[in-house]
């Protein structure tokens, strides 16, 4: 034999050696539960050969038998024709995908994940995608068992759910970074959503998050909005469980609400999410069921509905939902609302993908998911937002600035409560949601504010800066001859621009005031230079919060000069001039 020929079978031979080996270490493909992400589903061993099979007989294949790792089974359904006896897998633009996880056989069954994409337009590219999970076992508690989400891709970047191969499982939450979400949730998208089997469904055109609406307001491919749309599942039956299918019911009624804002759009890369405020509204709602969309391409072969224990989301040809355009005006002047909800990241650090989480009109000083405080709610952050209620509507979701601190405030709001984490310790809950640490501040200080005289504007503000539970400052601006009715803003016309125009018109304000307060802090011999990191600003939020904060440090400087001083004739000064935001009134 020539001496080349030999060397190069020997190499031919440990090379299908070496492969042989890796396929059986790897299940055949190469990325298969490494310590990195996992971003397809692989395909089968390269010694497995996939069966396909003609369900209609039209001599095309329909449907591929196949496996993926640890000789999980998996079918695919070709719904576009374009399947070909030698595919191995389908495709990920118009075909559906049924992983057999607990291997029994069957297909769309319990324990299964299915993948549904869909091509509405043919334009061979899926604009839509379909997840449907099952629990393990059967059963008659609905709520949380199974997953019913679908991701509507607007914007064309083909980025649906996120599923993590490794593990099989639906991973929506998974993310790189501060808050570049796997799932896409970036840009102008929606998905909606139910934590329930199909089954355990009235009327799967229907859904619970039902959407979540993403904004791209500038077209960089970020969210500078999200509105969350529920239709919550409606007791209507006492004599039976409370998770029963009977009172779990969604009915083409939403009747919760929020709306989260990036007020200074400095969305970017590294980080993707920074909404600084939401507003969120509660009550009777309103009905929906006018908000109809036609599904084009979903149902495939009538054959293949016999590999689903729930076939009926597959029959689908329309979804019910208010859409991008529709769900602001549905929410202002179709919308019902009893009570407000309002909330502003003032340590800015929230990252999230749906909202600055609210807080509840609890205890100000109890900390822990369900422990009776504020921050109640495991996904709120456990100490830096501002949460203000308005319980009876009586401000109609409109907002103003007012002059005591220069920030933006719910009108109508009986009270509200500002825990200050100044140094971002506390980060907006992950920790409490995901990993079960309840990270939780043991001191904070603590700001409250009360609208005393039930005018819709606060003209209490109260101070416990130690940490100690006592509020040991209070400030009633009546007292101080302050009037505190301010400017209403409302917001039911907004536009976008309109929210990042207020966002700039406080921030410059905040830090024109702060400039001013420099000049009167000086002008009374106060060192300034103390404060030099609050006097250097590089972006509208700085300006905002180091506006902020340069202010409140200066005044309680001056206070603390003519206390000692024993110059009452300038503390009212002070006190008014701060309060009311008129540092002006103090500059000689």
């Amino acid at each position: 034999m020539d001496k080349k020929i030999l060397v190069g079978t020997i190499v031919f031979i440990l090379l299908v050696f070496s492969l042989n080996t890796y396929s059986q270490k790897n299940g055949g493909y190469w990325n298969n539960k490494l310590r990195i992400m996992s971003f397809r589903m692989p395909p089968p061993p390269v010694d497995y050969n996939p069966s396909l099979i003609d369900l209609n007989g039209d001599g095309r294949p329909d449907i591929i038998r196949s496996m993926t790792r640890d000789s999980i089974p998996v079918m695919w359904i070709d719904d576009d024709h374009d399947m070909t006896w030698a595919d191995i897998e389908g495709d990920t633009k118009n075909d559906c995908l049924l992983i057999d996880r607990n291997k029994d056989g069957i297909y769309g069954g319990q324990g299964d994940l299915i993948i549904d994409w869909v091509d509405t337009d043919n334009d061979g590219k899926a604009d839509m995608q379909i997840v449907v999970e099952y629990p393990a076992k059967r059963t008659d508690e609905v709520w949380p068992n199974g997953h019913y989400m679908i991701v509507l891709d607007l914007d064309h970047d083909n980025i649906f759910n996120y599923i993590d191969w490794n593990t099989m499982q639906i991973k929506s939450w998974d993310k790189t970074g501060l808050c570049d979400f796997y799932t896409d949730y970036s840009g102008q998208t929606a998905f909606m959503k139910i934590h329930a089997s199909t089954y355990n469904m009235h009327d799967v055109r229907l859904n619970w998050e039902n959407p979540f609406l993403f904004y791209d307001k500038d077209n960089d491919g970020l969210s500078e909005m999200a509105i969350r749309v529920l239709d919550s599942t409606k007791r209507t039956d006492d004599s039976a469980p409370g998770n029963s299918y009977i009172n779990q019911q969604v009915s083409g009624q939403v009747d919760w609400v929020s709306i989260a804002i990036d007020m200074d759009n400095d969305n970017g890369p590294q980080n993707e999410f920074d909404f600084d405020m939401t507003i969120g509204f509660q009550g009777e709602g309103f009905n929906y069921m006018d908000q109809v969309h036609k599904i084009n391409n979903l149902r495939g072969l009538p054959q293949t509905e016999a590999f689903f224990i729930d076939p009926r989301w597959r029959q689908l040809d329309e979804l019910i939902y208010p859409d991008h355009e529709g769900a602001w005006n549905l929410i202002f002047n179709r919308g019902k609302w009893n009570r407000v909800n309002f909330v502003w990241d003032e340590d800015g650090d929230c990252k999230r993908w749906e909202r600055v989480e609210f807080y509840d009109p609890l205890d100000p000083f109890k900390t822990g998911w369900k422990e009776g405080g504020i921050d109640n709610h495991k996904q709120s952050d456990a100490s830096g937002d501002r949460g203000e209620w308005d319980m009876d509507n009586s401000g109609g979701g409109k907002l103003y600035v007012s002059r005591f601190d220069g920030r933006v405030h719910l009108y109508g709001a009986e009270w509200g409560c500002w825990r200050i984490d100044q140094n971002n310790d506390f980060y907006q809950g992950w920790d409490r949601l995901w990993f079960g640490l309840d990270k939780n501040p043991e001191k904070f200080a603590t700001v409250k504010y009360t609208d005393n005289d039930n005018n819709g504007f606060f003209d209490l503000i109260e101070y416990d800066m130690d940490g100690d539970k006592q509020f040991e400052t209070v400030i009633n601006l009546k007292k101080l001859g302050i009037d505190d009715h301010c400017v209403l803003i409302n917001i039911s016309g907004f536009t976008y621009d309109d929210f990042t125009a207020l966002m700039r018109q406080i921030s410059h304000t905040m830090w024109n005031n702060a400039l001013k307060a420099c000049e009167v802090a000086e002008q009374n011999n106060i060192n300034t230079a103390w404060y030099a990191w609050l006097k250097q600003v590089s972006s509208l939020e700085e300006k905002y919060q180091k506006g902020y904060w340069l202010q409140y440090y200066l005044y309680k400087d001056l206070e603390y000069s003519f206390l000692r001083s024993h110059d009452e004739e300038s503390l009212e000064k002070l006190n008014k001039a701060y309060y009311s935001g008129n540092w002006s009134a103090m500059i000689k």
